[in-house]
């Protein structure tokens, strides 16, 4: 068989039908909705492509109608959708949503995605190959609940390994998918495979009861080369650690000799320091103030800034800005998707002197005319 192409990213996980409401209010009240696209890994890729990177989506749908939307949608951004396969007996997933914020009380979530396509994916049924022609693999915890067969996937693709494309992770811990005991050691142990994983503060106090901030949770996450916490509206902070470039979180350049690890070659575990045995750089950049619209979708927008400014060898201050600035894109837009600034754009911001960073302003419309992203100007 044809070697696949060796592309930036390969985003592997679950894409779903998204309903999102005509109007706020309860689901019970809502009369319409409209018909959009939401997934961590595929919004992550949708992003990626649209920032002009190479990105490749490997996922199964239903040969359904839902199917032939999603990857429609997905492929209209840019993606490689060659290997998401159609599963002639299980359904696409769909899940129907509320206008209001995910973090308050009054934010409903109805998922429709038990026995769906996506969540058959097995190590029998993914081909390496194609998975592991990247620079960049994108996989998230989301994936890991869906079934058993996805989470021994996952389990193999963040297993020991000597080289090969760099293993980025999101913990998107979803409370809904999990049995309540599973989800913080199978997310621990995922997350202690990957080079590159991005985890919130919030989130790692609710799935592992870490209360002391970042350093606390690098205490408990020594192993990834790259750890990023993000921290809500103020911020995000990232560790680095000093021992070569996997371990730093460079991304392997196959025209400089990285090479995507080939299925059944022996690999070796790469060591795992313990707590404040490594030298590391740790760098925090504040979040700038955003008009929000909905928060749906930011974190996986904030992963593809931070990936793409990883891909392009960007120092950390300048990978947490991209990040941010990506997912300021999704927090003006009400849906789970947003076009992300241009790069000519986003360099521009991402330059800026720390005090006219602290004074950037992004409403929604500030992707389209840059105007909007402004700089707010003491008054004398």
């Amino acid at each position: 068989m044809h070697a696949p192409d060796v592309v930036d990213v390969v985003a592997l996980g679950e894409s779903m039908v998204t309903f999102l409401p005509t109007r706020p209010g309860r689901l019970a009240d809502v009369p319409s909705f409209e018909r959009g696209i939401g997934g961590a890994e595929s919004n992550v890729a949708c992003a990626l492509a649209a920032a002009g990177h190479a990105v490749r989506w490997v996922s199964r749908v239903g040969a359904d109608g839902f199917g032939d939307h999603l990857v429609e949608a997905v492929a209209a951004y840019g993606v490689d959708v060659t290997s998401v396969r159609r599963d002639p007996d299980r359904p696409t997933g769909v899940y129907f949503r509320t206008a209001g914020d995910r973090a308050t009380h009054a934010h409903e979530v109805a998922y429709y995605r038990t026995g769906s396509a996506a969540s058959a994916m097995t190590s029998a049924n993914v081909d390496p190959r194609v998975v592991r022609a990247c620079r960049v693999l994108h996989l998230s915890g989301i994936t890991a609940a869906l079934s058993a067969g996805c989470l021994g996937l996952l389990r193999e693709l963040t297993g020991p390994r000597s080289d090969g494309p760099l293993v980025s992770f999101d913990i998107n811990h979803r409370s809904g998918l999990w049995p309540a005991p599973d989800a913080p050691q199978v997310l621990l142990g995922l997350a202690r495979g990957a080079d590159i994983v991005f985890v919130g503060e919030d989130e790692a106090e609710e799935v592992w009861g870490v209360t002391g901030g970042p350093s606390a949770i690098r205490e408990l996450l020594p192993e990834p080369g790259v750890l990023v916490v993000k921290q809500g509206a103020r911020g995000a902070t990232v560790f680095r650690r000093a021992a070569g470039d996997r371990a730093a979180g460079a991304a392997p350049d196959p025209k400089t000799g990285g090479t995507p690890t080939a299925p059944g070659r022996a690999t070796t575990p790469r060591p795992a320091p313990t707590p404040g045995s490594a030298r590391q750089t740790v760098v925090f950049v504040p979040a700038p103030t955003v008009e929000v619209a909905a928060a749906t979708g930011a974190g996986d927008a904030f992963a593809a800034g931070f990936l793409s400014a990883t891909l392009r060898g960007l120092p950390l201050k300048a990978r947490l800005r991209h990040g941010h600035l990506t997912a300021a894109a999704t927090l003006t837009t009400p849906a789970d998707l947003a076009p992300p600034p241009t790069r000519a754009h986003a360099d521009h911001l991402a330059a800026l002197a720390d005090d006219s960073w602290g004074r950037l302003r992004l409403a929604p419309g500030w992707t389209d005319i840059p105007d909007r992203a402004e700089e707010e100007v003491p008054t004398p």
